[in-house]
């Protein structure tokens, strides 16, 4: 499953600032790796019921990272911490920008719900933002 990388929602600008500093430092949506202690990541089939349970009401721009779990030298846990039977990737220490494969503008369909956008098969760093159909 993790062949075609795992993905973090973020901020737009909270991207942009991990790009400068070389690391991105935010859990989820208004929490801090400091205090959290793991990085929340989706596996493909779970990004788009993620962002519309935790940013359905976000009114920032977001982005959609991939990152390949193989460049990653932090832990990466498999697991479910809120005792339900879906398990997610969690990243134990920072995000180093370069670990980042593609970013996806993520924006809501016509309907106001997130979805999964076309993802190339093939992984390679770029600073170029995708477009979402």
């Amino acid at each position: 499953m993790m062949s075609e990388g795992i993905f973090h929602i973020a901020k737009a600008d909270d991207w942009a600032a991990a790009k400068e500093s070389g690391r991105y430092e935010w859990s989820t949506r208004d929490a801090r790796l400091a205090d959290v202690g793991y990085i929340h990541c989706s596996f493909a089939t779970q990004v788009a019921m993620v962002a519309n349970l935790v940013y359905t009401d976000a009114p920032e721009p977001l982005v959609l990272l991939r990152i390949n779990p193989a460049a990653v030298t932090a832990t990466i846990q498999i697991e479910s911490l809120d005792g339900g039977n879906e398990r997610f990737p969690h990243i134990y220490g920072p995000l180093e920008v370069g670990w980042v494969t593609d970013v996806f503008a993520f924006d809501r369909n016509p309907a106001g719900r997130f979805e999964l956008p076309s993802l190339p098969s093939h992984h390679h760093a770029t600073d170029n933002i995708a477009k979402s159909s």
